[in-house]
């Protein structure tokens, strides 16, 4: 049976950032809001976690998952970015961008893709989700929250609740989250490469106008 927190959206509560980061670091699965949908999330060392986390979102090993991280000072830990991809992220960043990024020997094998040793990145822009990462003081792994066989991601902390309590730690009430995934966008490339359109404009990468 998961906790349920209703959390401040933009002066979150501390005791309650405090008591959601222990649960991560208890091994917890945790659904959160970000600037785009709400997202699944875990702490990135956890096994065991981590393969909840992929369960419960019909995921299998071949599917990235992303680093959520609080600002680009940590990206240099997981991925390698040249002049130009850093300043095409920081353009655009904190948003609801994942960018695909070529792995550091850093992230463990099981955190990036098996065959492309890529790593999945994302700044959120939303006062809970980077409340929680200043306290855990290290990335979360996640991702989107769209459910086996759905399209669409989950935006309602009650809807969730009811459908997820059994199977997650956390549910984290934060208001209704925008109805739209986040963009992903793959920057392994001489060219950015759209992967998934969503939430935030697709400009800034030469690739037309909002998604």
């Amino acid at each position: 049976m998961s906790q349920f927190f209703r959390v401040h959206p933009d002066n979150p509560q501390s005791r309650l950032i405090k008591q959601a980061v222990q649960i991560i670091n208890d091994g917890g699965v945790v659904a959160l809001p970000t600037d785009s949908s709400y997202a699944l999330a875990c702490h990135l060392d956890d096994k065991q976690a981590v393969e909840r986390l992929r369960r419960i979102r019909g995921l299998d090993e071949r599917q990235l998952l992303s680093l959520l991280v609080r600002d680009l000072s940590e990206l240099a830990n997981f991925a390698m970015v040249d002049n130009r991809q850093y300043r095409l992220i920081k353009s655009v960043t904190p948003g609801p961008y994942v960018f695909v990024l070529e792995a550091t020997k850093e992230v463990p094998r099981r955190l990036s893709h098996p065959s492309r040793k890529t790593i999945g990145l994302r700044v959120p822009d939303h006062a809970i989700t980077l409340a929680i990462l200043e306290e855990l003081g290290q990335p979360l792994l996640g991702t989107t929250l769209i459910m086996p066989g759905e399209t669409e991601p989950l935006n309602d902390p009650d809807e969730i609740r009811a459908r997820l309590e059994k199977q997650l730690d956390l549910v984290i009430d934060g208001g209704a989250c925008p109805r739209e995934p986040s963009t992903i966008i793959d920057l392994t490339g001489e060219e950015p490469v759209l992967v998934r359109a969503g939430r935030g404009s697709l400009a800034p990468f030469g690739l037309g106008q909002a998604a």
